[in-house]
């Protein structure tokens, strides 16, 4: 197995997909050995893109609430690893950002995974996340969040925070309700 800093700068230097991007490869991840919470989003923004920083956008904003983290402690790659499951914005499509390039998490995951050995708390945010850190779990992002509990307290699933889904958040009140309050505090003990 290659070391991490060896894979970060394969990782940072590929080009396998590029061809099928709107723009050049910049891939867009945060990664330390020493991390204890993982978010595994879908794919970096346009941008996270431009900035080269995960996350920089009013959906950030609104993550880090969920999390109840300072954008500080959520840039602290030592405690906090960002490995989207595709690294490299895949464009837009009629109602979004496109799926992540399907080449990318068979290509890097499982060996960047494997360098996190002190990760307590997985975030898998969006429903190719979770279909790829929970298997099986459901066919909808609802169903997964809501069963939330079953993967409690190592994996927790969630929706994207994008503006985008205000609406999934006002028809699913329990989200805010009772996983968020929970989130918060196991957040705060994994960082403790």
């Amino acid at each position: 197995m290659r070391s991490l800093a060896t894979l970060l700068d394969d990782v940072k230097n590929c080009q396998r997909c590029a061809e099928s991007l709107p723009f050049a490869p910049r891939p867009v991840l945060q990664c330390r050995a020493s991390a204890r919470i993982l978010i595994a989003g879908q794919a970096p923004g346009r941008k996270a893109h431009d900035s080269g920083l995960p996350f920089n956008d009013v959906s950030g904003d609104r993550l880090r609430s969920w999390l109840g983290l300072s954008r500080e402690t959520f840039y602290d790659s030592h405690q906090v690893a960002i490995l989207p499951m595709g690294f490299c914005f895949p464009g837009k499509g009629r109602s979004g950002d496109l799926p992540p390039r399907p080449e990318c998490a068979p290509m890097w995951r499982a060996e960047l995974l494997a360098h996190l050995k002190h990760l307590e708390l997985t975030l898998a945010i969006g429903r190719y996340a979770m279909a790829y850190h929970l298997p099986g779990a459901g066919s909808s992002v609802t169903e997964v969040v809501r069963a939330w509990r079953e993967h409690w307290p190592r994996v927790v699933p969630l929706p994207h925070p994008s503006p985008r889904n205000n609406r999934w958040l006002a028809q699913n009140p329990w989200f805010e309700t009772e996983l968020l309050p929970e989130l918060k505090t196991r957040v705060a003990d994994v960082l403790r």
